[in-house]
């Protein structure tokens, strides 16, 4: 299971070797990966149906309790498959699309990222190695969204969804830390038996509001929505696989993940109901003003992420059976249709719904796939669609005093999206042919048999219901309930009812709007005179004024002047110091328990204090630097006065090497130093002598506390037996703080590598100046 995980990562590290052989007439094979991993999940499939729970275990972190621990249950094993299956058709696709471009292979390294991310997602029952893949989707996602990098609404676009998901990610993972804390576990199957617990700690509301912006963010829910049309920005199989199938399906499966942990609270439903009803119906809306099929597509696909956060807040068995439902019947009308679109773009070079029309004539597979999505997303039988629309109306229908307001919203949503649909599905491929287009041919098989497949698959589905039933959907909600799901049967046909009722005001409400409403700039522009109030406009101009106060705050604190650097953050520390020393310290110096001072000592002291003269005082940077070695080397022999051998010899390396370094930087400036004036010199003495004040307080105050031994006795007894280690110094450096040593190897190898880029760096003249 892990290799399976990780194996898109481990395709995208061999690309930079095997890469070029394969993107020239062999590209198809990449596709290998996605479907592979497709039949290695659909084995499982059986014991799922059969009400079984797998659990996967590999050690990772077990100190803090972070391992790679992958839970398969029914609800992962439905986007395992929807990840690898409709990601195997993108990768079949993107062959043909992609065709020839010189960075197809970077693209499907960034793919079989993306896919790797989203299985950990998916699979993780560990909330901390969840919240790692959330974070790598959104990072695969900004290289995939700002892929064609030559143009910089790709790039703002990129730059846009990153911030918006990385901003809720940071909130999700204060809120995975916090659930962690109070259910006293982060293990997912372990959380939900604590449920009691967690709802009713004090902090359960701020676990509420943290997990629901992660969510919210990733799924683009109102107001943090505007970020995914934007992303449209990004080619054809990115906007199908991220933005229809996968990626803003990841906050929705964060809801459905942690119904069982803390739904069934009135501040759970209320905020979904709320937020998911606000969605729908706002951008079910936008998407009729539409013209470009990816805009009409993006707000639609906003619309249909509403109605499953909505579905998830209702929170009954019918809702959850119907948001199981209704995540299989989207990801397959709109994969669909985000397919059909980017042939549409590729074959006529554009994607302007009022300039398309009668492209049967020339692609007709393309049309029949494009009609077949456009029923399913209208709810037409015998379409699965059809079958999804009835449980969501079932499920308003249902929920009390609210029924007639919440259903009267699905009906204006529903109604919304099959306009939409019929725009994106119908209209470019019905009517007259106009003569710009007599030209196009039906491309290559590459790109209609994808769209066909999962088209078909919505109309299968919708006839045959019972291939889906037990095998697929009854393992879902089972997963979002935590308990037994038998209490439906799917099917088709569910006699006369007032759901039938609705589906028909639906669909006529639907195909009425369609002929009655054209398409068109005029109707585009009704829209957008909302925009200075919408939320990205709103964001832009929040983001504006922090950029303005950040530049004056630049300007004043970090001016480039590394004086002003230390100065701030010298007198910084001397407030904090003072205000901690004179809050109530009692100094004392007990003269008794020092050592008595030697003649050697007193040497080195004199030879320190004559050096800091000279380091001060001096005109020449040689001086200075030199003087600074000796006061370095007089701390070495201070360290061997008291027995410090190790510390010594680390202190006489590094004097040594900063000297070289310095000498090194400074060599091609000039001789001698152009001393400061007079008031800055007397500041900066004044700062200096209060600072060093203030450290030497400070040390005497540590000198009075009682001497406690229980973590050096720890470190002396445990050195050797659990890190094989005799020198306890640096057993504690390499294995006791062995994170801290890395990141501190890290730092100066980046530093080390900013001074040696420096010291290479050759500008041109008219760069100097």
């Amino acid at each position: 299971m892990l290799l399976s995980v990780l194996s898109g990562f481990i395709l995208a590290a061999s690309l930079p070797l095997i890469g070029k052989y394969l993107k020239e007439k062999w590209a198809i094979l990449f596709s290998l990966l996605p479907l592979s991993l497709f039949i290695y999940f659909l084995s499982f499939q059986p014991d799922i149906s059969d009400d079984k729970n797998l659990l996967f275990s590999y050690n990772w972190v077990p100190s803090i309790g972070v391992d790679f621990n992958f839970h398969l249950d029914g609800l992962s094993l439905l986007f395992t498959l929807l990840i690898t299956g409709i990601g195997s058709l993108v990768f079949i696709y993107t062959a043909a699309y992609l065709k020839g471009h010189p960075y197809l292979d970077r693209f499907y390294g960034y793919l079989a990222m993306f896919m790797s991310s989203m299985l950990g997602l998916v699979l993780s029952d560990n909330i901390i190695t969840l919240f790692i893949f959330w974070e790598l989707t959104s990072i695969s996602s900004f290289f995939l969204i700002g892929f064609n990098n030559d143009s910089e609404a790709s790039r703002k676009s990129s730059l846009l969804a990153l911030g918006v998901t990385g901003f809720g990610g940071l909130f999700l993972l204060a809120g995975m830390v916090v659930l962690g804390y109070v259910g006293g576990s982060y293990s997912i199957l372990e959380l939900m038996n604590a449920t009691d617990l967690i709802q009713s700690h004090p902090l359960f509301v701020s676990i509420l509001v943290l997990v629901f912006i992660g969510a919210f963010t990733k799924s683009a829910q109102f107001p943090f929505h505007f970020w995914l049309p934007g992303a449209m920005k990004a080619p054809t199989p990115v906007s199908t696989y991220l933005h229809s199938a996968t990626m803003v399906k990841a906050g929705i499966y964060l809801l459905a993940r942690f119904t069982p942990v803390l739904g069934a609270h009135e501040y759970w439903n209320s905020t979904l109901i709320i937020v998911g009803c606000i969605t729908m119906v706002y951008a079910g809306i936008h998407a009729i003003f539409r013209l470009d099929l990816k805009g009409i597509l993006a707000y639609s696909t906003i619309s249909a992420l509403g109605i499953l956060v909505f579905l998830i807040g209702l929170g009954t068995d019918d809702a959850l059976l119907a948001a199981a439902v209704f995540i299989l019947v989207h990801a397959l009308y709109k994969a669909t249709l985000f397919l059909v679109t980017g042939i549409i773009d590729h074959e006529t070079g554009t994607r302007d719904v009022s300039k398309l029309s009668g492209l049967n004539k020339v692609m007709l597979p393309v049309g029949i796939a494009a009609g077949l999505a456009a029923l399913s997303n209208a709810g037409i039988p015998p379409s699965f669609g059809f079958v999804g629309k009835d449980l969501i109306y079932e499920a308003t229908l249902h929920i009390g005093d609210w029924a007639y307001l919440l259903t009267g919203a699905a009906v204006i949503t529903n109604i919304c999206l099959l306009f939409a649909g019929f725009l994106a599905g119908f209209k470019p491929f019905l009517g007259k042919l106009p003569v710009t287009y007599e030209n196009v041919h039906l491309p290559s098989p590459l790109l209609y048999v994808p769209p066909l497949i999962l088209a078909s698959l919505g109309i299968l589905f919708g006839i045959l219901p019972l291939l889906v039933d037990d095998s697929l959907i009854k393992p879902v909600v089972a997963a979002m309930l935590n308990t037994s799901s038998d209490f439906f049967h799917l099917q088709l046909w569910h006699g006369w009812s007032t759901v039938l009722l609705l589906s028909s005001i639906t669909i006529g409400g639907g195909v009425g709007l369609y002929f009655i409403l054209n398409p068109s700039e005029g109707l585009l522009t009704k829209a957008t005179r909302f925009e200075p109030i919408s939320p990205l406009s709103i964001t832009g101009k929040i983001t504006g004024l922090f950029h303005g106060i950040s530049q004056g705050y630049t300007s004043v604190i970090q001016n480039g002047y590394l004086r002003y650097y230390v100065i701030t953050i010298l007198v910084f520390l001397s407030f904090l110091l003072g205000y901690k020393i004179f809050q109530g310290i009692d100094l004392y110096l007990n003269v008794a328990t020092l050592s008595e001072i030697t003649i050697y000592e007193v040497i080195v002291l004199g030879i320190m204090a004559v050096s800091i003269v000279y380091t001060v005082f001096t005109k020449s940077r040689l001086v200075a630097v030199a003087s600074m070695g000796v006061i370095g080397y007089c701390i070495c022999l201070v360290f061997l006065f008291y027995s410090a051998p190790d510390l010594a010899m680390t202190q006489f390396s590094i004097d040594t090497l900063t000297v070289i370094l310095f000498v090194l930087v400074l060599y091609n400036l000039p001789k001698y130093l152009k001393l400061s004036d007079t008031g800055s010199r007397v500041r900066d003495g004044l700062l200096a002598l209060i600072f060093g004040g203030l450290i030497s307080l400070l040390t005497l105050e540590v000198l009075n506390e009682p001497l406690e031994r229980e973590i050096s006795a720890y470190y002396a007894e445990t050195a050797y037996k659990l890190a094989k280690g005799k020198n306890v110094v640096n057993v504690i450096l390499v294995d006791f703080r062995g994170s801290d040593t890395m990141v501190e190897i890290i730092v100066l190898a980046i530093a080390a590598i900013g001074v040696f880029s420096l010291l290479k760096l050759r500008l041109k003249s008219i760069e100097k100046e």
